[in-house]
């Protein structure tokens, strides 16, 4: 009968609370007295749970990029307020593309 480990999600949770580095997180496993396939399964769900983590935050700032380069878009084609054309033109404009800019850095990172 093949040997299944469970993964305790607690303490991945507690890892993805503290921000811990995967190393400093095998020391706590190895300390414990895991085995290798263990520690190895501990580590490859943290780090799938702290990149989901990093992907939905991406796409979050990616989404708020794109409704921000939207309304600039649609308030340069429109210009309600002449006085602000520049200010909405080039200024939005430029934080909907950082803030996109940020999201692809989270999600590609």
């Amino acid at each position: 009968m093949p040997y299944t480990a469970t993964i305790d999600t607690a303490t991945i949770q507690q890892w993805l609370a503290a921000k811990l580095e995967p190393t400093s997180a095998e020391e706590e496993l190895l300390s414990k007295g895991f085995d290798a396939d263990s520690i190895s399964m501990h580590l490859k769900e943290y780090r799938r749970l702290r990149n989901a983590k990093k992907q939905t935050n991406g796409f979050a700032c990616m989404a708020l990029g794109a409704v921000l380069g939207f309304i600039s878009c649609v308030l340069s084609i429109t210009n309600p307020v002449p006085e602000l054309y520049n200010v909405i033109f080039f200024g939005l404009t430029s934080v909907a593309i950082l803030i996109i800019c940020l999201g692809m850095y989270f999600i590609f990172e």
